[in-house]
């Protein structure tokens, strides 16, 4: 990662969603419109300079984003480098003088820009990469074209598509072999792939775990396979409540197997019990599900 893309990420990434990902709740009595204060369990820090910086009033640490991510985490840089491109799509919560304002979505734009590429198709670049590079079986990429929820990105790369209620695209997770991100302009909501009306809902963390998850479990009856892209926008929070409403409904979060994935689960579970519904933790037995369901193909292949 080069300088440029670590001051990128420095703007972008606020200590705020590094803290609320963590499990830190704002003491909004104690907070003023420059230093908010953050709290989980006896720890305390405090978030200055619009978000960019912290420091802990019960000891001496403080700094910018990454060297709150080496003090939670007790990590490296480098690995702080690699939690802060993770987030780089989370929300705050925090006063409204802290938070990044994001680009207005441009529905017809981006409905124009996924119109404009082509579905993967047998031995077709993105088809490939699935298929060889992340050991997807054909009928489920099969399933998610015709479902049109693949797009052929640039460079061999995969569009998975993000959707609001009514089927209308909001954006795309770019997954490739050499590069991720999320379409410039779009907004996560989820990737919805399997049975529509599904009361089995299981939450993954990206389209590509969605759909090994799916292909591990032979497309379950009832299963509604998601991603929230990484991301825990207002509107994926919104979207996932709406279908945790569902009659018989049950959240299971199937998010990776590592810490920031039993966090993602415990919102997930807090989601769940504050809807009524059902729940319960899906851990895959390695670090994500594409990469169990690497391991499953190649020790059937051997």
């Amino acid at each position: 990662m080069g300088r440029s893309e670590i001051e990128k990420l420095r703007e972008r990434v606020s200590c705020q969603a590094v803290l609320e990902i963590a499990g830190f709740a704002i003491d909004a009595k104690e907070s003023t419109a420059c230093a908010v204060k953050y709290r989980r369990d006896g720890e305390i820090i405090i978030v200055t300079y619009k978000g960019r910086g912290w420091f802990n009033p019960l000891g001496e640490e403080k700094g910018d984003v990454f060297s709150l991510l080496i003090h939670l985490e007790r990590c490296d840089f480098l690995e702080a480098c690699e939690k802060a491109a993770a987030l780089s799509d989370l929300p705050m919560s925090g006063p409204a003088c802290y938070k990044q304002q994001p680009d207005p979505l441009d529905h017809a734009l981006i409905a124009e820009k996924w119109a404009r590429r082509r579905p993967p198709w047998p031995g077709s670049a993105t088809w490939k990469y699935l298929a060889e590079r992340r050991r997807i079986p054909a009928f489920i990429i099969g399933a998610a074209v015709a479902r049109d929820l693949l797009r052929e990105g640039p460079y061999g790369s995969m569009w998975a598509a993000h959707s609001d209620d009514l089927g209308g695209v909001s954006g795309w997770e770019g997954r490739g072999p050499e590069w991720r991100g999320f379409a410039k302009g779009g907004r996560k909501i989820l990737f919805r792939f399997g049975e529509e009306h599904g009361t089995r809902l299981c939450v993954t963390e990206a389209a590509i775990d969605a759909m090994s998850l799916a292909a591990m479990e032979g497309m379950r009856d009832g299963s509604l396979y998601l991603s929230t892209g990484g991301g825990w926008a207002p509107a994926t929070a919104a979207a996932l409540r709406r279908l945790a409403t569902r009659a018989g409904a049950c959240i299971v979060a199937a998010t990776d197997g590592n810490r920031q994935g039993d966090i993602y689960a415990d919102r997930l579970r807090a989601l769940a019990e504050d809807v009524g519904c059902g729940w319960l933790r899906h851990r895959p037995p390695t670090e994500d599900w594409n990469e169990a369901l690497e391991h499953r193909e190649k020790k059937g292949s051997e």
